[in-house]
Order: structure tokens, then sequence, then C-alpha cells
């Protein structure tokens, strides 16, 4: 059993990353042993197909500070924090991803600028070490993301930080379905700021952020964290009440001076094509927000644990 004062937890999300397991652990255990004395390692195996719970075994039964959770399957990143989190007992958290482009020696830094005061520290990448189509897909994703959901979103920041535990709680206290770690964190508030990190090209593999799943990802956090998209359907309907009444008025008037030789077939045409676009477009949105409404109410666990180790721990 793992009682004690733990003062740091990490919160590491696996997958596709299995080389740099035993690398990331012993680079955080020296960087942790110079600022507490006693803390904790959660590795989640989000059903990487690497074989990296193995490897997560490995460690744990060799590293006592290393607990691996394994889920039944893929949730998501996302869903694999949450996990994570919900094992905590750390009064600080730590959140990074494991491809050690996070480094583990930035945590000093974000730990001392909490002593001054703040729940919690974002880590800001000095410079990204990505390539140039994911920089500008991260750009055109959070920005999106920014304008539909309404928060305040910087492509320097993502995961990497130390929260309060009562900032932690706060977003496990969050009912959300879909999760979102970044925009969960800058909701619940608290005292915040942000520190300028050294951040590192990926040391193996690739994203499995294509642009179809930032693409999705944005949609699902702008249905959870905004209701704009339906404040936007609004707004064009009146547009198109005013449009349609100064076209109305301007064909109106022609046909008046007798400028129009061939009556109606254009502008009903043109109507048709465009109002039931429009009303597609409007259902649509509208549906969306219908089926996120029907997978909450269906009350389904965000996550699934098939294995954990140490097997004492519960």
């Amino acid at each position: 059993m793992r009682e004690h004062n733990i003062e740091i937890s990490v919160v590491v999300p696996v997958y596709s990353c299995r080389e740099c397991l035993y690398d990331l652990v012993e680079r955080l255990n020296i960087t942790l042993s110079s600022i507490v004395k006693d803390w904790e390692i959660i590795l989640v195996n989000d059903a990487c197909p690497q074989g990296s719970w193995e490897e997560i075994k490995n460690i744990s039964d060799s590293n006592a500070k290393v607990i691996g959770i394994n889920l039944s399957r893929n949730f998501g990143q996302h869903y694999a924090i949450t996990a994570g989190l919900d094992h905590t007992k750390g009064e600080w958290v730590v959140v990074m991803d494991c491809d050690l482009q996070d480094k583990p020696e930035e945590i000093s830094k974000l730990y001392a600028k909490t002593q001054e005061g703040y729940d919690i520290v974002y880590a800001q990448r000095v410079e990204r070490k990505d390539t140039f189509c994911k920089k500008i897909s991260s750009k055109i994703f959070y920005s999106i993301l920014g304008y539909l959901s309404d928060t305040k979103q910087d492509s320097t920041i993502a995961n990497f930080g130390v929260y309060n535990k009562k900032a932690i709680k706060a977003i496990l206290d969050m009912g959300d379905y879909i999760r979102y770690f970044p925009t969960m964190s800058q909701w619940v508030g608290f005292n915040k700021t942000t520190m300028l990190v050294e951040h590192s090209s990926r040391k193996n593999g690739k994203s499995s952020y294509s642009f179809k799943k930032l693409f999705d990802l944005a949609l699902n956090n702008m249905i959870t964290f905004s209701d704009k998209p339906l404040r936007l359907t609004i707004k064009a309907g009146l547009l198109m009440v005013v449009l349609s009444i100064l076209i109305g008025s301007y064909y109106f008037f022609k046909h008046i001076h007798g400028d129009i030789y061939v009556l109606g077939y254009a502008s009903l045409i043109i109507s048709i094509w465009f109002l039931a676009g429009c009303t597609l477009l409007i259902l649509g949105i509208v549906g969306l927000y219908v089926g996120k409404t029907f997978e909450k109410v269906k009350n389904r666990p965000l996550y699934i644990i098939d294995e954990k180790v140490p097997f004492d721990e519960e």
C-alpha cells in the first residue's frame, strides 16, 4: 500500500511511445527527487498497440514510485488523463505527454512558480519542435476552438503544467462526457499563470492526431463548452430575413418597371436551394447537440480499467 504524504503526482497518458518510457521515468525520478521527498508517477496505457503495457508493468515492478493503469480499449488521450487524475494522491499534480517533448527537467521551474501562490502553472513552449504542418494545424485548431467555445486558447500551451489538487478536484467534478483537459483547466478558474519552458523534438514515432482528429476534437469541444453555434444560426437566420427583404424589394421594383421578362424561375430555384441548404445546416447543428445529450444521458463510464499495477493499490 502507498500511504504517504505524496507531494507531487505525475500523470502521463501513454500511446505510441514505448521506447521513451524508461528514459521518461528515470528523468522524472531525478527531477522530482531534487524538489520533493515523496512522489508518484502514474502511467496510463491507452490501449497502445506497441506493447507499452508490458513495459509499464516491468517499470512498476522495479520502481515503487510507478503506478500503471491499463485501459480496456483506446478511449483517447484526455480520457486517459482523467483516469490518471482519478488515482492521484499528491498535493500537486503534473500532467504531461509521454513522448519526451515535455521535458521532465522543466517541472522544477513550474513547481517553483506554484510556491508564489499560483494554483495552476501552465508550461508555455518557447519554440515548438514540431513539423510545419503540425504547427499550422494546431494554430488553426486552437483558433477555431477558442472562437467557437468562447474560451481563451493558446497553441503554445497544451497539457503540460502543474496543478493544485483543488483545481484537479474541480476538473474531475465536471460532469462533461466529452473531456478536453486544457479547456477544462481554463474553465475551472483559480489563480493561474504561464511559464516559458523548452520544448524538445519527438524522440520516437509520430503524433496520433491527424487533421480529422483535430477537427473532431474542436467540434466536440465547441458543443460541450458553448452554445455559440446555436446563436450563430439565429444570427444567420436574421441575416437571411434581411437579405430576403432586400432582394424581394429589388425584384418588386424591377417588376413594377417591367424589367423582368421570365417571371419567377431563377428566384424560385435559388430560394429553394439556398433555404434548403440553410435548413439542413441548422438541423445538423441542432442534431449534434441532441446527439451529445443522448450520449450524456446514457451515463456510461468515461473509461474502463482492465488492469492496474501494483495489484495491492486498492
